[in-house]
């Protein structure tokens, strides 16, 4: 497994509000930046509500000196669900589709993170703290199954959870330029791309320290906490 050990979270000052959450958020941005030995750091989402579109015409493709062409308009035919954990040291991804989007689909997944991560290996999970991700059954999960590591990540830092750049990609290079004239036809769309991707998957690689990264989590929160919310 590459990666370095994560130091230990270190002491914090500052406001009230920042201080309760800082080491935790310390320890969460070493891991992101340096996964820990003899363990797993996945970052974990769903896309939720993704359309199979169909555009009422056909697409006109490029021709020389005209770009490609096609309608505004659209036909909807159904959604899915796309729930991803991203292994931030290799850059390969588990996914799963699902047609709904609740807690017993992310229990599913969890199931499936399970089967395929070594048992030796521990698991740190990056997440937000949506609702399905911590009902009393996902939290029932968590407990009989101690080598999972739940880090949350701050309200509307969703930059953090590196999925959320994969989930971008999936969409410039997939879907938005896809037409799908059925969610089954999404579905293998997505499925295809997983596999492509998967054969020679490339990490994202953090610009900033953790420090740095943490500094601007703390600006963020003083921002918010003095502005009268």
């Amino acid at each position: 497994m590459r990666g370095m050990r994560c130091p230990q979270p270190a002491a914090a000052t500052g406001t009230p509000a920042i201080v309760a959450s800082y080491t935790g958020r310390r320890y969460m941005a070493n891991a992101i930046v340096h996964p820990p030995d003899r363990a797993l750091v996945l970052s974990c989402d769903e896309k939720s509500q993704i359309q199979a579109l169909d555009r009422t015409q056909p697409i006109l493709p490029l021709a020389p000196g005209i770009p490609e062409r096609r309608t505004h308009d659209y036909m909807r035919h159904g959604t899915t669900t796309l729930f991803a954990a991203l292994d931030i040291a290799s850059g390969e991804v588990i996914g799963e589709l699902h047609r709904r989007h609740r807690s017993s689909e992310f229990l599913q997944f969890l199931r499936t993170i399970d089967a395929n991560v070594p048992g030796d290996l521990d698991v740190h999970l990056v997440m937000d703290n949506y609702g399905t991700h911590k009902t009393p059954k996902v939290k029932d999960w968590f407990a009989r199954h101690p080598r999972f590591h739940v880090h949350f990540t701050p309200t509307s830092a969703s930059w953090i959870n590196q999925v959320e750049r994969w989930f971008a990609t999936l969409t410039e290079k997939q879907i938005r330029r896809g037409t799908h004239r059925s969610t089954r036809q999404l579905e293998q769309a997505i499925r295809s791309y997983l596999d492509i991707y998967n054969a020679d998957p490339k990490p994202f690689v953090w610009s900033k320290s953790a420090d740095d990264i943490l500094a601007s989590i703390e600006r963020f929160c003083l921002r918010i906490s003095n502005s009268g919310h």
